[in-house]
């Protein structure tokens, strides 16, 4: 009896320490898909395709606001203390405004592939966590509209560690654009959601077909970015989990992001520095260069490691 009354009692506090929240639409009061919910510091988490997310006070003992985003939309802090359950993001019109609805051109185009560049090296690999974001830099070709049809992503799933323990995983990944910005991604590019699951049955390269989303690269080219989600169900849905564990150290308690399955490879084999990263919920979202002014210390820097092999497929119109 004392044990089922315990269970009730934990329940029950877990139910009242517990908030389900959504994002949605201010105007159409339609789901916001994957906000952004930062913390404040330096950590933080993803809403999901209904815009859900759940906020555990018990989990985030020291978290008392919640800064809400998403491209296409006014930020929005919220108080953790009686969090709502709606918060609703007001458009920006002038993002809207540039939304170009382009159909799909009716002309003769050839195929130019940008072959990817990929190994199965675990240690000249990036272990990407729900902060970071990685880019790519794609320039138009011969001058001539130019669609991105396809993109080949590297990827290593350690499938020759799978024998030596249980290798399963299951990853939301998020695919966005940014103008080219001087050398560095810009504003972000208004398209719908593109969205997709990792597990370990992919390896090597994953094949994502992005031709309906009529992505075509502006005269200064484009960044292509790769960004962590979270871990997601066999149907893809995003389960609302912690983010980061605390490790007691001599110095207190320290917060460690998760790292997700399957691995980034980086290469050493192209010409030109052409990636970029970023830690969503820090800085102030700053993108930088991968090299040395990022992280002297980097075991991949050091190596020379210091460019994601993104390949693609696009489509060169003729007129």
């Amino acid at each position: 009896m004392k044990v089922f009354f315990l269970a009730i009692v934990l329940t029950l506090t877990a139910v009242v320490n517990s908030q389900t929240t959504f994002v949605k639409d201010a105007v159409t009061k339609t789901p916001v898909s994957f906000a952004t919910i930062s913390f404040g510091d330096g950590r933080g988490t993803f809403a999901g395709e209904e815009g859900e997310f759940r906020f555990e006070a018990s989990k985030y003992k020291d978290i008392d606001s919640l800064y809400i985003s998403a491209i296409g939309f006014e930020s929005k802090t919220v108080a953790t203390e009686g969090l709502v359950s709606q918060v609703f993001l007001q458009p920006v019109a002038s993002q809207l405004e540039e939304v170009v609805l382009t159909s799909e051109k009716k002309g003769k185009y050839k195929k130019k592939k940008l072959k990817e560049t990929t190994h199965i090296n675990y240690y000249n690999s990036w272990l990407p966590t729900v902060e970071s974001e990685v880019a790519a830099f794609f320039e138009r070709q011969e001058g001539k509209s130019t669609k991105v049809a396809q993109l080949w992503l590297p990827i290593n799933s350690e499938k020759e560690f799978r024998k030596k323990g249980n290798m399963k995983f299951s990853t939301l990944f998020r695919i966005q654009f940014y103008k080219n910005d001087n050398g560095l991604p810009g504003d972000a590019m208004v398209h719908d959601d593109i969205v997709f699951r990792v597990s370990e049955q992919d390896d090597e390269m994953y094949e994502l077909d992005i031709s309906k989303f009529q992505i075509f690269i502006p005269k200064g080219g484009l960044y292509a970015s790769l960004q962590v989600l979270g871990y997601a169900d066999p149907q893809g849905k995003l389960i609302q989990t912690k983010k980061y564990n605390e490790i007691e150290t001599p110095r207190g308690i320290q917060k460690v992001s998760i790292t997700f399955r399957p691995l980034l490879p980086f290469t050493n084999d192209l010409p030109a520095q052409k990636t970029f990263v970023r830690r969503v919920f820090f800085n102030n979202k700053k993108w930088q260069v991968f090299d040395k002014s990022y992280n002297e210390n980097s075991a991949l820097v050091k190596t020379g490691h210091v460019n994601y092999g993104m390949g693609a497929l696009l489509h060169v119109y003729n007129k």
